[in-house]
């Protein structure tokens, strides 16, 4: 194996841990024990691990798209499923709350529409 192969295990296992604290949180969240020490320090442990994968994507993404190389040949099934999931990881956690209520255009289409 390859640098490249311990790096793609090292994100897999960040973004395993991160489903498991979110998952973890969530369960607290319908159990209603939400506000407990336990929880807070999953959340933080879980905003720490998805900036460590953002952060390992992002360096993935910056190695395979280097324009001054070309490794087109170097995306696998491993890494397809890492950019779709980082696709998905993104929007899911994007602000919405920052674009739905300061977007002066969907205030107006919100206010047309009801």
């Amino acid at each position: 194996m390859n640098k490249l192969d311990y790096f793609i295990y090292l994100i897999f296992t960040a973004k395993l841990i991160f489903i498991l604290l979110s998952l973890t949180q969530r369960y607290y969240k319908i159990a209603g024990k939400e506000n407990n020490d336990l929880d807070k320090k999953i959340a933080y442990w879980r905003d720490r691990i998805e900036f460590v994968f953002i952060i390992l994507m992002s360096i993935l993404l910056i190695y395979l798209f280097n324009p001054r190389f070309n490794r087109e040949n170097l995306i696998n099934v491993e890494i397809k499923l890492l950019l779709f999931l980082f696709g998905f990881i993104l929007i899911l956690t994007a602000k919405w709350n920052i674009f739905i209520e300061e977007s002066k255009w969907f205030v107006d289409a919100k206010e047309i529409i009801l």
